[in-house]
């Protein structure tokens, strides 16, 4: 590596974690300053935080991947998270979130199904999520890294004791940035992560700037047509996959056939499928989710929420589609040279095409910007998981009455805890791609059915809550074990043919075993105490199915009303899935050269960006400050 660019990355390193422990003197005042930053930091600030999470390396790494294979109907791959569950929170679920006025999300609970045996029942499961889900982040962001860092740094850090290999070298790396990373966040918490979010997102907007210039000026259109087909460039889909590359890269369409997504309709359709059902279930128990309780009101979780969505796509893929056309006119031929080309090999064309095919200073920015991608991400789930652990578990049911310094270093001892547990996961992950299934398809698909039904149902308790969420829990373990072993299970048994389908066609299995939970939790046991679900519903005012509720409040008070806005609001959802997904082609189609395409791209942009100032913006400015 050049010096210029090892100083570049230098520097930025310094910088983050001074920066993340000279402002971390504002955290000790207590747990809301320490977790939510006491609800004080800008919504603007909190939404670059926000954007720079969800901007992480490993992600991005899968990204390029997948547009590299796929061209750019691979974005809808995104629908897997799903990544439009941000815009459902964009546009009602901020609001309802916000207005429990509460620390964590499984303390937000509690004000849903009271503080009873089942209220704390639905309270524990909730926490042990927010925990295993953290844990898992961590296993899936330290393969990304050390992955990265490997391919992109000489030296070999592999570390050993006789015959026998303690660390690999990719390890090695992991530990040493994951170690630098967690000492900002446990000093400052929530301060010092948004501020260092901040800088990195800037960091990151000037690399995804530099790379993508740098293509347009040394590539020229047509050698980028040479290789990519219309197929390739094609953003619709039939429910079979066509032929995306020509005869020449016949390798690519092979590895395409092998990945198991041919039938490319029914993977978008389980993607809508659970997509739905997630995206109205909420976020989940993590960074995001301790963004907008970390707001000082209403109104500007809604603004924090949408500025999230409209800073994050277009640097983002910026850079990955700036990364994918030098892999293109550079890298591809290479590939085929390699006859057992797989999708591990995707996963490296990141780290490559940086270490061999960016200029001196471009390089260096880059990889700071790759660096700054993780820390970011990371620091938010080292400084979400642990808010559970210390609020919801030690302080609640082990030692409820202490000084804020004592919570706080049970907070650092927490976090330190918790990235133990996700760096020994990640000893045993296979691949980003794996973690990424499961935590996306299998974690997740444990969490969708619960928390659609304490939104929409008055009748759901506390126990269907827990029963469902420990159901959907339990069988998503077990995936995550059937695909980490499934080279030791004999062909043709059922256990083998388990571990051989994709993550996201098990979701159904797992959402019936969660839905099943749900409903025998909450049929054999008793109903939510009404004077909860009263509080609960004038608060929050959800739509759905509530009419005893309602009733008993419209006894009391004539003038109350009920949310009639489930149309407008999932109307509102359609616009901004459009609006979010422009924002993803746009950049790809730019940096493509294909552009009548990008100004299709960007009229569909200002066309929704103009339709939801009017059925979004507006309503929320009406909001009470």
């Amino acid at each position: 590596m050049n010096i210029i660019d090892l100083s570049i990355i230098v520097i930025y390193i310094l910088l983050t974690v001074g920066v993340g422990i000279w402002i971390s003197k504002k955290a000790s005042k207590g747990l809301d300053h320490y977790f939510l930053g006491g609800k004080s930091i800008k919504w603007y600030f909190l939404g670059l935080s926000n954007g720079s999470g969800m901007f992480d390396i490993s992600g991005t790494a899968w990204m390029v991947g997948i547009l590299f294979l796929y061209g750019v109907k691979s974005f809808m791959f995104m629908w897997l998270w799903p990544i439009w569950n941000q815009i459902f929170i964009m546009m009602f679920l901020a609001v309802w979130i916000r207005k429990s006025k509460v620390m964590t999300g499984s303390e937000w609970i509690l004000t849903r199904f009271g503080n009873d045996k089942a209220g704390k029942a639905s309270h524990i499961i909730v926490a042990v999520f927010a925990i295993v889900s953290a844990i898992g982040f961590i296993a899936y962001f330290f393969e990304g890294i050390g992955k990265f860092m490997t391919v992109i740094l000489p030296w070999d850090l592999t570390l050993t004791m006789g015959d026998s290999t303690l660390l690999l070298s990719e390890q090695s790396y992991a530990l040493i940035i994951i170690l630098l990373t967690t000492i900002y966040t446990i000093k400052g918490g929530m301060f010092s992560v948004v501020a260092t979010e901040v800088l990195q997102y800037a960091i990151m907007v000037i690399a995804g700037l530099l790379v993508a210039g740098y293509t347009l000026i040394t590539f020229t259109d047509i050698e980028i047509t040479s290789i990519i087909s219309e197929e390739w460039k094609n953003a619709f889909f039939s429910w079979e996959l066509n032929t995306h590359w020509s005869q020449k890269y016949q390798a690519f369409n092979n590895l395409i056939d092998s990945e198991g997504y041919k039938m490319f309709g029914a993977l978008v359709g389980m993607s809508l499928f659970k997509g739905f059902f997630a995206s109205v279930a909420g976020p989940t128990p993590s960074y995001d989710l301790q963004r907008i309780l970390s707001t000082k009101s209403v109104k500007e979780a809604a603004y924090m929420s949408g500025f999230t969505n409209l800073i994050l796509f277009i640097p983002r893929y910026l850079l990955i589609g700036g990364i994918v056309v030098i892999a293109l006119v550079v890298l591809a031929p290479q590939m085929l040279a390699n006859p057992n080309l797989s999708g591990a090999d995707l996963e490296i064309i990141l780290p490559t095409v940086i270490n061999y095919h960016v200029p001196v200073g471009i390089k260096g920015l880059l990889l700071a910007g790759l660096l700054a991608a993780f820390m970011s991400t990371f620091s938010a789930f080292v400084n979400a998981g642990p808010a559970y652990i210390v609020n919801d578990i030690y302080k609640k049911y082990f030692k409820p009455e202490a000084s804020s310094e004592h919570y706080i270093k049970v907070s650092h001892i927490a976090s330190f805890i918790v990235v133990g547990l996700g760096v020994f996961m990640g000893f045993f992950a296979n691949s980003i791609n794996s973690l990424t299934l499961w935590i996306t398809s299998a974690l997740f698909g444990g969490y969708v059915a619960a928390n659609f039904l304490k939104w929409v149902w008055w009748r759901f308790n506390g126990w269907g809550y827990f029963w469902g969420m420990f159901a959907g829990l339990v069988v998503a373990s077990c995936q995550f074990v059937l695909d980490n072993y499934k080279g030791t299970f004999t062909p043709g048994t059922l256990l083998y043919k388990l571990s051989e389908v994709q993550a996201i066609y098990l979701f159904p299995i797992i959402f019936t075993f969660s839905v099943a939970g749900c409903l025998l939790g909450t049929y054999f046991t008793k109903p939510t105490n009404i004077f909860v679900l009263k509080e609960f519903y004038k608060n929050v005012r959800p739509w759905g199915f509530w009419k005893p509720v309602y009733n008993a409040l419209r006894s009391e008070d004539q003038t109350f009303t009920k949310n009639t806005n489930f149309a407008s609001d999932m109307l509102n959802c359609v616009i901004g899935i459009v609006w979010q997904s422009s924002m993803i082609v746009l950049p790809i189609f730019l940096l493509i050269r294909d552009y009548p395409k990008t100004l299709i791209s960007l009229v569909v942009f200002l066309v929704t960006s103009a339709i939801l100032k009017f059925t979004w913006l507006d309503k929320v400015r009406q909001l009470p400050d």
